[in-house]
């Protein structure tokens, strides 16, 4: 057992030794896409903030009228997103709102690809599923650390470890929607002549879109429950609080900060239901 044991695969000094080789020779590289997606972040979170909270409210309660044209959910948009103003957390709601709506579009520019090559070419997802099962499974500080060093302390660290958390989920329903796609639809679009590129958009995504649109709010969902990761690594939001508040044990600021992210999350979760039955 012993002698076993003390033969083991350098498994780990293996992965250390190529995220020493990738900070010494493409240090160029991230620092580019550091710089690039920390700008992208930077800006979107000043235009919000920039905003007057009292407009911004009515934007997005008409954001979510207009995508679900339910009055109830508007209201119910503007009532949560006062509270969280009156607590004072209105701020770093915005700055976590951006980071998930960056790392969302990032997921989704990545994954829906994937998904739509995984169900066109029958060995992309044998291939790629142990990846995407061990991107979920892993734990999350595993792979802070690498990008900790790769991008430096800040907001791109945490957004790296959120895309890499949450892109299995647009990838595996991307999938998922277009394999389920009736076979007998795909004729008809055959008999009509439609190429493969027009059966695609025209046919097999529109058939998919549910199934697309539950892989996106799982995205949103998956991205801020790495809130409080990403704040570990000095990015900004809603995750800061909720640290001070279990460094200095206060439980009122834990709380009101909690309930901050489970407000946003419920108006994001019921806003994107497009796909949802508007008789329910």
């Amino acid at each position: 057992m012993d002698w076993f044991t003390d033969h083991k695969l350098p498994i780990g000094r293996w992965i250390a030794y190529l995220v020493d080789l990738l900070n010494t020779h493409a240090a160029g590289f991230f620092r580019f896409v550091s710089e690039t997606l920390g700008g992208a972040i930077d800006w979107l979170s000043d235009l919000l903030l920039a905003i007057n909270p009292f407009l911004l409210i009515v934007i997005l309660a008409a954001i979510t009228y207009a995508a679900r044209r339910r009055l109830s959910v508007a209201i119910g948009t503007v009532l949560g997103l006062l509270l969280i103003l009156n607590l004072g957390y209105w701020e770093a709601t915005v700055q976590t709102l951006t980071m998930v709506i960056v790392a969302t579009v990032v997921c989704l520019l990545i994954g829906v690809p994937i998904g739509i090559a995984a169900s066109r070419r029958r060995w992309v997802y044998p291939t790629i599923q142990p990846v995407l099962d061990l991107m979920q499974t892993i734990p999350t500080f595993v792979y802070l650390i690498p990008t900790l060093i790769l991008f430096g302390l800040g907001v791109v660290p945490g957004l790296i470890s959120t895309v890499i958390f949450a892109l299995p989920a647009p990838i595996r329903l991307t999938y998922l929607g277009l394999k389920g796609v009736p076979h007998e639809l795909k004729e008809a679009g055959e008999a009509f002549g439609a190429t493969r590129s027009q059966l695609l958009w025209r046919v097999e995504l529109p058939a998919a879109m549910p199934s697309i649109m539950a892989g996106l709010t799982q995205c949103i969902m998956l991205s801020l429950s790495m809130v409080v990761i990403a704040a570990l690594v000095g990015a900004d939001g809603l995750g800061k609080p909720v640290v001070r508040a279990l460094n200095t044990v206060n439980i009122a600021m834990g709380f009101e900060a909690g309930l901050a992210i489970v407000i946003l999350a419920i108006i994001l979760d019921r806003t994107l239901k497009l796909a949802e039955p508007k008789g329910r």
